[in-house]
């Protein structure tokens, strides 16, 4: 049975994940803004929580696992290298490599730029990718500790992930992002489409996430600073790659 995937909302603008797997009964959730919503979930559906995934130390993706731990003894698994900043870890895991969930391969992915220590989970054969603050639906995440260059590199490691991949990001920025998207590439047709289905599903308070991969690289302008046609848009046609990058988003931090 494939595992099965419940976008969590909480706070004002964030999300968690939940994953289960019917047949094992393991279910684990992505991140934790807080525990009282993903809690709901569960005891919704009848889940137990087994796992505890930490993308990247900030607060609003950490605050709830004392409270849900304590609720669920569930193991909580992140980034060694940002062991010393996170909850405390029963799994601490290398910058770049994998582990078993329910009878499937979980690989981690460092991605740094938003933060240093930030790192994906990307899970091949449910073609899921859960991307924190790294890559983001329309988006990437501020640069707070990386580099230009390194979120650079990270993005382009994301989207070399198979085009079907799901990518499910923290925060319900879409719409914001869709807006400065369009005033580098506001003829582009894949665009136009994506900002009036955001719309829609805005207006009947459902997420804009999870997004394809394929998606986010029709529209996604930090994924798209490698083509001549928004390298021209810009007015740098002769920028590398990562500088076309460092240039976006600097105006999108102005925007």
């Amino acid at each position: 049975m494939p595992l099965e995937l419940v976008t969590v909302p909480c706070l004002a603008d964030n999300y968690a994940y939940l994953v289960h797997d019917a047949a094992s009964g393991a279910t684990a959730v992505v991140d934790v803004p807080e525990a009282a919503p993903i809690l709901a979930a569960l005891a919704a559906r009848g889940w137990r929580l087994t796992d505890i995934w930490l993308t990247h130390h900030h607060s609003d993706h950490i605050d709830g696992v004392p409270a849900l731990r304590a609720e669920t003894g569930a193991r909580v698994t992140g980034a060694a290298q940002d062991a010393h900043r996170l909850p405390p870890l029963d799994h601490a895991l290398p910058e770049e490599g994998s582990f078993p969930f329910a009878g499937e391969r979980v690989e981690t992915l460092p991605v740094p730029g938003h933060t240093i220590g930030h790192i994906a989970f990307h899970i091949p054969a449910a073609k899921l990718a859960f991307t924190g603050d790294s890559l983001m639906a329309a988006g990437c995440g501020r640069l707070f500790e990386g580099t230009p260059a390194q979120m650079w590199a990270s993005l382009s490691r994301l989207a070399a992930l198979p085009p079907d991949t799901l990518i499910c990001s923290g925060h319900e920025y879409t719409t914001g992002n869709l807006r400065f998207a369009q005033t580098l590439e506001p003829a582009n047709p894949a665009l136009i489409s994506r900002i009036d289905r955001v719309a829609a599903l805005r207006r009947d308070g459902r997420p804009s996430v999870p997004v394809p991969l394929s998606e986010e690289r029709d529209t996604n302008p930090f994924l798209r600073a490698h083509l001549p046609g928004l390298k021209s848009a810009i007015g740098r046609p002769d920028a590398s790659d990562a500088e076309t990058f460092a240039e976006i988003r600097a105006r999108k931090d102005r925007f």
